[in-house]
């Protein structure tokens, strides 16, 4: 695979992100590319090392190692390096339905597990996923799914990435697909829950075109309630309607205005990016402090410095991590070390320090006049107080909102996701795919999720169809 003896020959190397303190002034996005030629270098570091861990999606010690897709990781890269890329697209598009997205937006276990990162840097799989992708794209090696036959009609409800995975694969099997989306706009997560910079609309609007081309119909502005309504219609029913029930924190003064989860407020800003206007929760001129120390306190950070904050805190639970890999934490593990991710990096661009404070217990909410003023947070054993006219809670998820799964009569675990045998729900030919079967997890697992949903009901239909009268 690859170049013999690429990895000694090639360092590593990334395409630059554009400058942060240019960046943080706009809405685009902000990673760079590499030129083809040194993309096929990068992909010639893949060496045939027998037993691919990069592709094996296993969970070590509580975290994934390896893609959950099961991408032929050596083998595309070799394609990539010999020049066959549309070869290499087809390669990857075996497995991955959406390769433009996971390029972008999946923080790449597979190069965690990748060999060549247990004594040097690992191949750089995520940029040469994204080459691929728009190597197709540009090209038009994409053509929309034909005629497959039909083999009954098929609801999937959300649209985030386990929606648009399942139901590219139920085209692919032959059925015929609607999508039901309550927002005005297809993508649910891909959509409004990650910020323009990370992930470019446009992108996700070509993707849905290429969709409809396929023969895939939207019903958008149209929240499903009566899952008996749909199941007459439709011959199956594939329920990805995410985990968005987010994590609260009951603590004094949780009732003071100025306190919103991320969610709702990166939605609004993405949404006010998307159509020109002003958010209807803005950042501009407050001191914001962003509970939680994850992806979405990081997009949270970068789009209130894009909104004209004037100052962020992020406040972290757990203590900041290594810069280094730990003997306790081996490879193939996800390393677990310090990472100073986009928005980080503007907010020390701008400011001159990271904004995440460490080892930070939120204990109250102070406010006056009725409005959250600051946050009292126990730090590493001392009582501080943080300036905060708007807080930002990004705690992570619950699980599916609980209501939906009431009003449908589906039963669900401890956690609120939703049960299932296989993929099938409690009801007759409904199944269940992403974040409301999984919870709260990344995208390559929804895209993932999303796949076997629509395999699960094709195998169902065959065998209603192959059962005895």
């Amino acid at each position: 695979m690859g170049r013999l003896n690429g990895c000694l020959i090639y360092d590593r190397r990334e395409a630059e992100d554009r400058d942060a303190l240019g960046r943080a002034a706009d809405w685009r996005e902000i990673h760079g590319a590499l030129p083809l030629p040194d993309q096929r270098e990068q992909a010639a570091r893949c060496m045939d090392c027998g037993v691919p861990f990069c592709h094996g999606g296993r969970i070590l010690n509580g975290m994934v190692s390896g893609c959950p897709l099961g991408n032929l990781i050596p083998e595309f890269n070799d394609l990539l390096y010999r020049g066959l890329d549309q070869a290499a697209l087809g390669r990857l598009s075996l497995t991955n339905p959406l390769p433009e997205m996971t390029g972008r937006v999946c923080p790449a276990p597979c190069e965690a597990a990748c060999l060549c990162g247990f004594n040097q840097e690992p191949i750089t799989i995520r940029a040469n996923e994204c080459c691929l992708a728009e190597l197709g794209f540009e090209n038009r090696w994409l053509p929309p799914i034909g005629n497959m036959g039909d083999r009954g009609g098929v609801a999937v409800v959300g649209s985030g990435p386990a929606g648009l995975a399942c139901a590219i694969r139920l085209r692919q099997l032959g059925f015929s697909v609607t999508v039901f989306e309550r927002d005005d706009r297809p993508g649910g997560l891909l959509m409004y829950g990650i910020p323009n910079m990370k992930l470019e609309k446009a992108v996700l609007s070509r993707r849905v075109e290429w969709m409809e081309a396929s023969g895939v119909r939207f019903r958008l502005n149209t929240e499903v309630t009566d899952i008996a309504a749909l199941s007459s219609e439709f011959g199956a029913v594939a329920l990805c309607c995410g985990a968005r029930e987010p994590r609260d924190l009951n603590v004094e003064g949780r009732n003071l205005e100025g306190i919103a989860f991320a969610v709702d407020y990166l939605t609004e800003a993405t949404k006010a990016a998307v159509y020109g206007k002003a958010s209807s929760l803005s950042a501009f001129g407050k001191d914001v402090v962003i509970i939680g120390g994850g992806d979405t306190g990081n997009d949270c950070a970068a789009t209130a410095i894009r909104q004209g904050c004037s100052s962020v805190t992020q406040l972290e639970i757990l203590p900041e991590p290594p810069t280094v890999r730990q003997v306790s934490n081996p490879w193939p593990e996800w390393p677990r070390v310090l990472k100073v991710d986009y928005g980080q990096q503007e907010y020390i661009a701008l400011r001159g320090h990271d904004p995440r404070v460490y080892e930070a217990a939120t204990e109250a909410f102070v406010g006056d006049d009725g409005a959250t003023s600051a946050v009292r947070a126990r730090v590493k054993g001392e009582t501080r107080e943080f300036p905060a006219r708007l807080v930002l809670l990004a705690m992570g998820f619950l699980g599916p909102e609980r209501r939906l799964a009431r009003s449908m009569g589906l039963e669900t675990d401890e956690r609120g996701r939703l049960k299932t045998r296989g993929c099938e729900t409690n009801l007759t030919n409904v199944f269940a795919a992403g974040d409301m079967r999984r919870g709260q997890s990344l995208v390559v697992w929804a895209i993932r999720e999303g796949v076997e949903a629509a395999e699960a009901i094709c195998a169902a239909a065959m065998h209603t169809m192959c059962a005895p009268a």
